[in-house]
């Protein structure tokens, strides 16, 4: 307790009134500027995190969920009281010490309004009312064969639900004796909790996204050596087809710009938010890079939040926000 009071210190010096700005915009295109104001800042509402991810905004009562998954705890930030302990254990109820990234991972909010975590440390995902009453398991295993560590979900608007499963939450994460399942894959739900392998050959599948009609599942992969945002086809029964490269940014890593393909969100005309080298990545339905949200930060995920305008990001051990001229799919 003594760690999260020093912690909870530093964060809540983040979130004075007068809150600081950071990073850039870098226009590829001047479209960019279509979805970001040129003069739009990027602000800095809270720091002093390990590592947060996996933000998420509720609707309905106006606040921000996010993960610090080193510190196995989901935090809530809203306008008026800034940061406060939402959850804790969030990803992780065992004996410590278990691994560098037990806690929780991505967040949704599912079609019922229950709050969907995946869990690196308990290797599953869970679903949990907002207000009272304690955890469900939604899946665990596959096959008989124990999950690695949940990373990111998405549910479509027929109740199923997509996440990923690298090795980043386990002891040893590629190497650990943990591991029960040789691929690290992407995954399919149904609505009578079948679960269902999709895609078994990615290296180091992340975040998800539907495109706007949910016709597509987009999955970035961390892998610096194939830094790939991937699309697939969704089939009518829930499977994926033609699985290809969407969008390449080896050529950004080239450049020496820090942080990987990580989480990714999508704009109410299909176009892709995603995490990437410097920040957030703007880019078409087509493909094509327009510009860049330059945190300076390694960013790991993003949300829409507020009115669905507004864009908040997890980098690093900091909360940031940008004002857009779109607005996110679901507002």
């Amino acid at each position: 307790m003594k760690n999260l009071a020093v912690i909870l210190l530093s964060i809540s010096l983040g979130c004075s009134a007068q809150q600081s700005t950071t990073g850039e915009l870098v226009a590829n295109e001047d479209a960019f500027f279509d979805y970001v104001d040129k003069n739009a800042k990027i602000e800095v509402l809270a720091e002093g995190f390990i590592w947060a991810e996996g933000p998420v905004w509720v609707k309905k009562d106006g606040f921000l969920l996010f993960s610090d998954v080193p510190q196995n705890t989901i935090f809530k930030w809203n306008e008026a009281e800034g940061i406060s302990e939402f959850l804790k254990p969030s990803g992780y109820t065992g004996i410590l010490p278990y691994s560098r990234e037990p806690g929780s991972n991505g967040l949704i909010i599912n079609n019922q309004g229950e709050l969907v975590a995946s869990e690196h440390g308990d290797r599953r995902i869970s679903k949990m009312p907002l207000t009272k009453g304690g955890k469900v398991t939604i899946a665990d295993t596959w096959r008989g064969k124990r999950f690695h560590s949940p990373n990111d979900i998405v549910q479509t608007s027929t109740g199923i639900y997509y996440f990923t499963d690298p090795p980043y939450g386990l002891p040893e994460q590629q190497d650990s004796p943990f591991r029960e399942i040789d691929a690290f894959g992407v995954y399919k739900i149904d609505n009578d909790g079948n679960v269902e392998m999709v895609v078994s050959d990615l290296k180091r599948p992340n975040g998800v996204a539907l495109s706007l009609d949910e016709d597509i599942l987009y999955v970035n992969q961390s892998d610096s050596d194939e830094p790939y945002i991937m699309a697939y086809d969704i089939k009518s029964d829930g499977t994926l087809d033609n699985g290809r490269i969407f969008f390449d940014a080896s050529e950004l890593q080239k450049e020496g710009l820090i942080g990987s393909l990580d989480g990714l969100k999508i704009a109410m005309d299909g176009t892709i938010f995603s995490t990437g080298p410097s920040g957030v990545l703007v880019i078409t339905p087509q493909g094509k890079l327009l510009g860049r949200i330059a945190t300076g930060q390694r960013t790991a995920n993003c949300a829409w939040g507020d009115d669905g305008s507004v864009l908040y990001m997890t980098a690093h051990n900091y909360l940031m926000r940008i004002q857009t001229k779109t607005k996110g799919v679901g507002f």
